[in-house]
């Protein structure tokens, strides 16, 4: 899900392992209704006018290709989601047939028995053949999808071109450069962050980690075991971490910032580069248009692109749906890909096809470099409702916190590595 817009589940787990995920049908209902409402939840946005254009636009066509259904769409707010859900899982009656959520949502809701398994019905339809892969995993759980990619979402470096200009300075391609550049970048012009990041901004750290040949944590069998502590991982969390320790983004401003804070530093002018997402080209666009670039952020070799997280929303079928068939169909044509480019247009968000990935990038020069980053390979969370929990708690901004305060990154990543296998057990 995506991060600007509250993307991390942050109370699913907390609410579902509070008292244990709750009870619901285990299968679906026996009937299969092909007429009447089709209930339809969808996230609500700051701007609601375009989302709802495009999705009336489906609207319409579905209820022209099908006589008798009256699709109602219902637009519910991202910060109460998790008890809107919980509430449906455990009351039917009051159940969308289809519902936006966010991937990182996605272990916590399977968890808890409420999405339907799409994974036999999911080659059916011919579109789903050019779904990218690295989409198509944030809709999976132990293998299984309970998705269809809606959209998707990455994040890349922005960079002032005038500055750079200025200073005689290429983007950076290595892990390395980057903070070379950052750092001179702040001497030379010390009215400037080198870097605009933050230490509560775990959606730039995890490049890092994954450049570095790390990763967050490893399954074993139906068990899941933190890696944040292993020697490739804390490579690359000493590298993130100096990006402030350095004072490339003084310590004093950075070690609270957040991603949002970190896109706005750059936005209003105070930083040279930034960490930022496709989505948050509009507010990068409102401070310094016309005076930034993005590149993918490199990795540790030159030429290589650090993974991205790959963020994004999946609609999903409730297996509560007593219209499961229209449910699915509904999906099809609003994840499709026609929909999808009306979205691209009407909200910018990047489509989950290859194919109309590409047709994005070559209309759109500013998409490019977020298409190349796909391209170039991204990672997830591991797919597991213990996630929200570790999320919720704060592990990885916590880490990173107490190593700019001055502890060993060994010891904060084993600090971080005990608490995540904690809430892995259930602790």
């Amino acid at each position: 899900m995506r991060a600007g817009r509250a993307v991390i589940a942050v109370a699913v787990a907390a609410l579902l392992t509070a008292c244990g995920p709750p009870q619901v049908q285990q299968s679906g209902p026996d009937v299969d209704e092909r007429t009447g409402p089709l209930r339809v939840w969808l996230f609500d946005e700051a701007n609601r006018g375009p989302k709802q254009a495009a999705v009336d636009d489906a609207v319409t066509s579905f209820e022209r290709e099908h006589p008798g259904v009256d699709v109602d769409v219902q637009y519910i707010a991202v910060e109460t989601r998790s008890e809107r859900f919980t509430g449906a899982f455990n009351d039917p009656a009051s159940a969308p047939d289809v519902a936006e959520v966010g991937n990182t949502d996605l272990a916590g809701y399977v968890a808890a028995g409420g999405l339907a398994d799409l994974t036999e019905k999911l080659p059916q339809w011919p579109e789903s053949a050019d779904l990218s892969p690295s989409a198509l995993d944030t809709a999976r759980v132990e293998g299984k999808v309970f998705g269809v990619p809606w959209y998707t979402g990455v994040r890349a470096l922005y960079y002032r071109t005038d500055v750079f200009a200025e200073l005689g300075l290429q983007p950076p391609r290595t892990t390395g450069e980057l903070l070379a550049t950052a750092q001179r970048i702040r001497e030379q012009r010390p009215d400037l962050y080198g870097i605009a990041t933050g230490g509560k901004y775990h959606y730039a750290l995890m490049p890092f980690i994954w450049a570095a040949g790390g990763d967050l944590a490893r399954q074993e069998g139906q068990r899941w075991v933190s890696t944040i502590d292993s020697p490739e991982a804390q490579r690359g969390i000493a590298d993130y971490a100096r990006l402030i320790t350095s004072g490339a983004c003084p310590p004093e401003q950075c070690a609270d910032m957040t991603g949002s804070q970190s896109v706005q530093a750059f936005a209003s002018g105070k930083a040279a580069m930034t960490i930022g997402g496709d989505f948050n080209r509009k507010a990068v666009d409102a401070g310094v248009a016309g005076k930034y670039g993005v590149v993918p952020l490199p990795g540790a070799r030159p030429g290589s692109t650090a993974p991205a997280f790959a963020g994004g929303n999946l609609l999903s079928v409730l297996k509560s749906s007593q219209r499961a068939t229209l449910a699915r169909e509904f999906v099809q044509l609003l994840a499709g890909k026609e929909h999808q480019r009306k979205m691209y247009a009407a909200m910018g968000n990047l489509p989950t096809f290859l194919d109309v990935q590409s047709e994005v990038a070559d209309r759109d020069p500013a998409a490019a470099p977020f298409v190349m980053t796909l391209r170039g390979g991204t990672h997830f969370v591991p797919a597991t409702e213990a996630w929200s929990t570790i999320d919720a708690q704060g592990v990885l901004p916590t880490m990173v916190q107490r190593i700019i305060g001055g502890a060993p990154v060994p010891e904060a990543a084993g600090q971080a590595a005990a608490s995540m296998n904690a809430a892995f057990e259930g602790r």
